[in-house]
């Protein structure tokens, strides 16, 4: 079956998870720097919410765009993708208010794993469904990237416990190594 209504549904729902996000903030009760100051880990918790769901939806876009169909399955696994994708508003808002509590932090870091696992799982679906010579096939590889980021989410969950910071920190690492699109499918286009 064609992949348009799949890639169209995929754009609505990314649009409408930022825009949850955004009204998250609350405006500051009074009028004060310090009172805007206040919300400063709000805003870096939502940048950085806001950069994931970017990188999401950019591999997705390069990845839907050298895919021919799509089957019932790969449907479902990105319904799974968009699922837990849909939790990060809820995720970002609770870290948002305790950033520097263990718990709200490894919550967050198991979110973004299983948006990191729902997303392999698309990748492979896609890559059996397009087959061994297909573009997206050349072009994924052995997916060093995606898996090496899965792996820093669950070192960063484990030391959530210990250093919240250090985990916040991992999670804005991860996010950086992602910040330029995922440019393999792009050389395997040319």
């Amino acid at each position: 079956m064609g992949k348009g209504r799949l890639e169209a549904f995929s754009d609505g729902v990314i649009a409408i998870i930022i825009t949850i996000m955004v009204l998250e903030f609350k405006v500051p009760a009074e009028a004060t720097w310090p009172a805007l100051l206040a919300l400063l880990p709000h805003v870096l918790i939502y940048a950085l919410s806001f950069i994931y769901v970017g990188i999401y939806w950019s591999n997705h876009h390069h990845m839907f765009h050298v895919v021919r169909t799509v089957s019932g399955g790969i449907l479902w696994a990105n319904l799974h993708l968009l699922f837990w994708l849909s939790l990060l508003p809820f995720a970002s808002a609770w870290m948002g208010e305790h950033y520097r509590e263990s718990l709200p932090v490894g919550i967050y870091g198991g979110l973004l794993m299983m948006c990191g696992v729902a997303y392999s799982i698309l990748v492979r679906l896609l890559l059996r469904h397009e087959g061994p010579g297909s573009v997206l096939a050349r072009a994924i590889g052995s997916d060093f990237k995606g898996n090496a980021s899965v792996v820093a989410y669950l070192v960063a969950i484990l030391a959530s416990p210990f250093l919240p910071w250090l985990s916040l920190a991992i999670y804005a690492l991860v996010a950086a190594s992602w910040r330029v699109p995922d440019r393999r499918i792009e050389r395997a286009i040319n």
